[in-house]
């Protein structure tokens, strides 16, 4: 255990505890949770500032709406319901076309009229919401995702993080939705991490539950070696967001559209730490490198030259060597 221990900390592995104490309680401004943690203030913001967000095509807000929803998407038959305040992907439902009295699901499954109701009503009584507390649904575009990762996804659309600390991009993967997520690219349900070169937008192996892996395990396709297509607009969109909410350690998610380009999914001022196992190596190493820099006075351009100059140090060892 000491051993393994050592490995760890010469990775510069960053633990739950030193994040929330050395960089979210830190760097992130309680009164500026609620730009991340409600998407439809997330969203609103983002289009005020002129950044690619998924269109928001109504907002249920109220029990009366529920009965209206057909009426608020004006025709709409393609479209994906968010909680506005939840997380990990829970309480997303994803609608590919209408049917006579119901809705054909992403997966190729059906629901009913009433089914799609009693879902818009758990997610405002706040079943999905981080406190629990009473919440609003959002309906917005549902994103045709890039062709350029059809190989090495099941069904649904994978995305992509990027951890921005201090204005600076400095770590990111690819998730990829699996059989086992419902595809859904979240990880702890079961989808894949696929870490990512910053300087190239390459992408340099992969995990699932916390263990690497070569392939994806629904598909067989390679995972190393795929390209991030306009990965420079990426890194910038996501130093743009770290400016935009003031927040010095986020999580930005973008997804490939197929048509629109990349397009920001959601922000999150916590951020979790497996995107370390995807990428062979901690966030402390980066982390230390930016402070080392010191970007504070830096402009947009210097700080993506600084994300362009982190290369991994060291990549953590398995746990059996």
């Amino acid at each position: 255990m000491i051993g393994l221990a050592r490995r760890m900390k010469r990775a510069g592995l960053l633990g739950i505890n030193a994040r929330n104490a050395s960089y979210q309680m830190l760097l992130n401004d309680r009164r500026r949770y609620p730009l991340v943690d409600d998407k439809v203030k997330t969203k609103r913001l983002a289009e005020e500032a002129g950044l690619a967000v998924p269109e928001l095509y109504a907002v249920v807000a109220a029990h009366w709406q529920v009965k209206r929803f057909e009426q608020l998407l004006e025709g709409r038959e393609r479209f994906v319901i968010k909680p506005a305040q939840g997380s990990q992907g829970n309480g997303i439902l994803v609608i590919d076309s209408r049917m006579y009295h119901g809705w054909r699901k992403a997966d190729g499954t059906m629901i009913t009229d009433e089914d799609l109701h009693y879902h818009l009503v758990n997610i405002l009584s706040g079943m999905y919401s981080l406190a629990g507390q009473p919440d609003e649904a959002m309906v917005e575009y549902r994103v045709d995702f890039d062709s350029v990762f059809d190989q090495v996804t099941y069904q649904g659309v994978p995305d992509l993080r990027v951890i921005v600390y201090r204005g600076v991009p400095a770590m990111a993967m690819l998730r990829l939705p699996t059989r086992a997520s419902d595809g859904k690219a979240n990880l702890h349900k079961g989808g894949v991490g696929v870490g990512i070169d910053l300087t190239t937008g390459m992408t340099c192996g992969g995990m699932l539950h916390d263990n690497p892996i070569a392939l994806h395990p629904d598909t067989g396709h390679q995972l190393e070696g795929l390209q991030v297509p306009g990965w420079q607009n990426i890194l910038r969109l996501s130093a743009r967001c770290a400016d935009l909410t003031g927040f010095g350690y986020l999580g930005v998610d973008v997804v490939l559209d197929r048509k629109r380009g990349p397009l920001i999914l959601e922000l999150n001022a916590r951020p979790g730490l497996a995107i370390q196992i995807a990428n062979r190596t901690g966030l402390e190493l980066p982390f230390a490198r930016i402070d080392a820099m010191d970007p504070e006075e830096c402009s947009l351009e210097e700080r993506l030259d600084m994300a362009r100059q982190l290369q991994p140090e060291a990549a953590m060892e398995s746990a059996s060597a």
